[in-house]
C-alpha cells in the first residue's frame, strides 16, 4: 500500500511562530522574548537565520530624527511627499516616531556600531528625497552590522530555529480560527505542521519576479501569497519600487545588485551614453537627489529613447571625489563593482533601474494586527507605510520598528490565546498542492516558466506601464497560473531545486496577478506607478483593496486615503514626477 509523501509530517507546537529571519523577524523575536521570557518562540527561515533575506543587504542606512535641528514633523512630511500622500498616515507617523527609539535600542541593547562624528554623535548622511541629512549608517554595510548584532542576540535568547524550512500555508481550525502553518524541510523534503497561538509573517517582498532585481534569491513573495490564500486583504499592490542604480553584469547573479543611494547623496552624477547629465531634464532642482521613483523612471526613459549604453544601462560616476575618498566611504560598493570588472573608485559604472521593494501588502494597523485573529504581519509583507514610493533609509527602519511592535503585540497576545487544532482537510490540501510537481514525470520546466515571468513583468508591469500592456500581462499571467499547476519537478524531495523553484513560482505568480490587476485599475501616474497613457496624477486619493475570491477570482473595492495628520498640497499637472519623452 502506497502512502502520500506528506502522510507523516513532523508535528511541532509553539507559542509564537515567526516566519522570516530578516530585520523584522529577529526584532520581533527579541521583543517578544524580552517582554516575556517564558514564551516558546520558533523562527521559521527559508535560509540561514539572520544570514539570508534582504536586511543584511542594506548598504545605505536608517532614517531617524536624532539631530536637534531636525524634527519628527519634517521626517513625516518627507515620507508623505515621497509616498505621494498614498500612505496610511497612522503607519507612517508611527514609523517616524519610533525610529529614534529603535536606533537607540539597536546601539545600546543590540550592540550595533554606527558611524560617529568627531564630536561623538551618530553621523547621519544625505539620502535623496529628504530635507535633512538623517540617515544613520555603518559605512555602506549598515545591514550587515544590524543583522550581525541581532543574530548574536538570538544565541542569548534561545528561540527554536528552523533553518532551511519553507513555510507553505496558514492553517485554520474547523471554525476558521488561525491554528498554525504547514511547511517543508528543504534539505530533506519532510513536511511539518507547526501549531501556534500567534503567527507573525515577516518574509519580505517579491521583486525577484523581474528580470533585473535587487533582493535576495529567497525573497519570492511567500508571505503575501500565504496571506492571500488565507483570505487577507491587500492594498497598493501596484506599487513596486525600482531602485535607480542596479548593477548590470550580464547573466551573473550580480545583475540588479544595488549601488546605494548614499552615492547620489554624496554627489554622484548620472549620465547617459552621450555623456549628458540627464537629470537636468527631469528634476533640475534636486537632480540626482530626487526621489527613487523619479530617478529610476528617468534612467528608464533615457534607455528606452536610445540614449543608453550598449549593455542597456546608464552611467553613475563618483570618481571625481578621488579614489581614496571613494574607497574610504564606500568600500562595500567598490568591492562589488570590482567583482564584475568595473571600478567605482576610478570611473563611471553601468547601472539600470532594478526591481527593489514592494510598497503594497497586507493591511495592518500600527500594532501589526490583521483581520485574522492571531496573525501579525510586519515589514515588507505589509502595505501602507510608504504609500506610492519608499524613501531610501525608511526600509530598514520599517522592518525594525514594526518587527519590534509585532514582538510586543505577540508577547501580549500569546498567553491569552488558546492553541487550536488544525483542520486536517486544510493540511492535506496544502501538502497536496506543494508536493504535486514531484509526482509528475512530464510537464513544463519551472525554470523556463520563471524566465517567462521575469520577462513578462519587466516588459509589461515594469518601470513604465500602459493599459494595453497591463491587459496583456493579466492574460499571460492567468496562462502562467494554469501552466504552473502542471509543472514537473521529478526526483526525490530532498534538495530538489526544481521543486523549490516550482513553489517559488506559484507564490510569485499569485502576487504578480494582483499587481497587474491593481496597475490596470490605477489610471494615473503616482510615485512608483507610471502610466505612459495617464501621465498626470489625479486629485482624488484612493487606494485599491484586493481579496481572493473563489478559484482564481480577484475581488476589489476602493477606499479613500484618510488624512489623519496632514493633507496633500494641490496637485500640479505633470512635471513633478519627471517625464522627458
Amino acid at each position: 500500500m502506497t502512502t502520500t509523501p506528506w502522510a507523516d509530517p513532523e508535528l511541532l507546537t509553539t507559542d509564537v511562530a515567526v516566519i522570516g529571519s530578516g530585520g523584522a523577524g529577529l526584532m520581533c523575536v527579541l521583543h517578544a522574548l524580552e517582554a516575556d521570557p517564558s514564551l516558546h518562540v520558533t523562527i521559521v527561515s527559508k535560509g540561514a537565520v539572520g544570514r539570508s533575506g534582504c536586511t543584511r543587504m542594506v548598504q545605505g542606512g536608517y532614517n531617524a530624527v536624532l539631530d536637534p535641528n531636525d524634527s519628527i514633523d519634517a521626517h513625516f512630511s518627507d515620507t508623505l511627499a515621497g509616498g505621494k500622500y498614498l500612505n496610511n498616515q497612522e503607519l507612517a507617523w508611527t514609523l517616524v516616531n519610533d525610529a529614534p527609539r529603535v536606533i537607540h535600542e539597536l546601539e545600546t541593547r543590540v550592540g550595533c556600531f554606527f558611524d560617529r562624528r568627531a564630536d561623538g554623535r551618530i553621523h547621519q548622511k544625505a539620502f535623496a528625497g529628504q530635507t535633512f541629512d538623517r540617515t544613520v549608517h555603518r559605512g555602506d554595510l549598515t545591514g550587515i552590522e544590524i543583522m550581525g548584532r541581532l543574530r548574536d542576540q538570538m544565541f542569548r535568547l534561545g528561540p527554536v530555529e528552523l533553518e532551511d524550512v519553507r513555510a507553505l500555508d496558514l492553517i485554520h481550525d474547523a471554525d476558521g480560527q488561525l491554528a498554525g502553518i504547514t511547511g517543508v524541510h528543504m534539505r530533506t523534503g519532510r513536511p511539518l505542521v507547526l501549531r501556534a497561538r500567534v503567527v507573525v509573517v515577516a518574509t519580505g517582498g517579491s521583486a525577484t519576479m523581474y528580470r533585473v532585481a535587487a533582493p535576495a534569491r529567497e525573497k519570492t513573495g511567500d508571505g503575501i501569497a500565504m496571506c492571500w490564500r488565507a483570505g487577507l486583504a491587500m492594498r497598493d499592490m501596484e506599487m513596486l519600487q525600482f531602485h535607480p542604480t542596479g548593477l548590470l553584469a550580464g547573466e551573473a547573479r550580480m545583475t540588479g545588485a544595488v549601488l546605494e543611494e548614499g552615492l547620489r547623496g554624496a554627489g554622484a552624477i548620472l549620465r547617459n551614453a552621450l555623456g549628458e547629465r540627464y537629470m537636468e531634464s527631469y528634476d533640475p532642482e534636486r537632480l540626482e537627489r530626487s526621489t527613487r521613483d523619479v530617478v529610476a523612471r528617468s534612467g528608464y526613459l533615457e534607455i528606452a529613447a536610445g540614449r543608453g549604453t550598449p549593455e542597456g544601462g546608464v552611467l553613475i560616476d563618483i570618481s571625481h571625489l578621488g579614489r581614496e575618498e571613494v574607497e574610504r566611504r564606500f568600500p562595500g560598493m567598490v568591492a562589488r563593482t570590482r567583482q564584475i570588472g568595473q571600478d567605482l573608485a576610478s570611473g563611471p559604472v553601468t547601472v539600470s533601474p532594478t526591481a527593489h521593494f514592494h510598497m503594497g501588502g497586507v493591511i495592518i494597523d500600527k500594532d501589526c494586527l490583521t483581520s485574522l485573529q492571531g496573525l501579525l504581519v510586519a515589514g515588507e509583507d505589509a502595505g501602507g507605510v510608504h504609500g506610492a514610493n519608499r524613501l531610501g533609509g525608511n526600509g530598514v527602519a520599517e522592518s525594525t520598528v514594526y518587527g519590534a511592535r509585532a514582538g510586543d503585540t505577540a508577547a501580549g497576545m500569546a498567553p491569552a490565546r488558546s492553541l487550536h487544532e488544525p483542520d486536517q482537510g486544510e493540511i492535506d490540501a496544502s501538502f497536496r498542492r506543494a508536493y504535486a510537481p514531484l509526482g509528475r514525470e512530464e510537464g513544463p520546466s519551472p525554470f523556463e516558466l520563471t524566465r517567462r515571468l521575469k520577462e513578462l513583468m519587466w516588459n509589461k508591469v515594469g518601470v513604465v506601464r500602459d493599459g494595453e500592456g497591463l491587459v496583456q500581462a493579466a492574460k499571460e499571467l492567468d496562462g502562467l497560473a494554469e501552466e504552473v499547476r502542471t509543472v514537473a519537478a521529478p526526483g526525490p524531495a530532498a534538495v530538489n531545486f526544481g521543486w523549490q523553484e516550482a513553489m517559488d513560482l506559484t507564490n510569485q505568480i499569485t502576487v504578480a496577478r494582483t499587481m497587474a490587476y491593481a496597475a490596470a485599475w490605477r489610471t494615473e501616474t503616482r510615485g512608483a506607478h507610471a502610466r505612459s497613457d495617464y501621465p498626470d496624477s489625479r486629485q482624488e486619493l484612493d487606494y485599491l483593496v484586493l481579496e481572493a475570491g473563489p478559484g482564481d477570482e480577484i475581488h476589489s473595492s476602493v477606499a479613500p486615503v484618510e488624512f489623519t495628520h496632514a493633507s496633500p498640497p494641490r496637485l500640479e499637472k505633470s512635471g513633478s514626477d519627471g517625464g522627458k519623452p
